[in-house]
């Protein structure tokens, strides 16, 4: 039976492998007649890609709160324009990041005051919230060698950053996944990509049929 009107996150540090399961899912999904719509964070909108270009460019200087405001622009947009359309269709959507990573990367990683950055998220979100959040795990090392390879050596604002703070993005992963437990899957993504296609795929059809 298709799965309808569904929200699905993705979530994890640099090169942790989630477009790769982003796409994997869309195409079992599409197979079992569900209709589905891709979408990433920064960005999915003309305004929220115009506005990635800035937030990812190498060298560009943006202050910490500048940034946590311009990530919730591209939210707020992107919940109007596209996410909550598309589940008014009834669409499953799926989205690469969401209001996780600003708590993660902005309040964890840049330590933004965490009371600040929910309020942020909530005028951005209103009362949208995943129905289910695929947190891919990896220690940051080995996901920035991976993001490195994937991108010939060529690092972005965030992946150009130093490994202490790419630890405490991982650390505020981990901390959301505890409190958050019927949200979030939290699987190893050292794993091979058909292993955690396979266990996303059962997870999603237990929670979201």
């Amino acid at each position: 039976m298709p799965i309808v009107g569904k929200f699905i996150t993705f979530e994890g540090g640099e090169g942790a492998g989630k477009s790769t399961q982003i796409g994997l899912l869309a195409d079992r999904l599409s197979a079992s007649g569900s209709s589905v719509l891709k979408l990433r964070e920064p960005g999915g909108t003309p305004l929220g890609e115009r506005l990635r270009e800035a937030l990812k460019r190498p060298g560009e200087s943006i202050a910490p709160a500048a940034e946590a405001l311009l990530f919730a622009a591209c939210r707020a947009q992107l919940v109007a324009e596209a996410v909550g359309p598309a589940l008014a269709r009834g669409q499953v959507v799926l989205c690469d990041r969401f209001a996780d990573s600003t708590v993660a990367y902005q309040s964890g990683g840049r330590g933004l005051d965490r009371t600040l950055v929910d309020s942020v998220n909530r005028l951005a979100c209103g009362e949208l919230r995943p129905h289910l959040t695929v947190l891919l795990d990896l220690d940051p090392s080995r996901g920035l060698g991976r993001a490195a390879e994937r991108d010939q050596g060529r690092s972005d604002r965030f992946e150009a950053l130093d490994a202490e703070f790419h630890r405490r993005v991982r650390s505020a992963y981990l901390s959301l996944a505890r409190a958050e437990p019927a949200r979030f899957l939290v699987l190893d993504a050292s794993r091979s990509p058909a292993s955690l296609s396979e266990e996303i795929w059962n997870e999603v059809s237990r929670r979201c049929s």
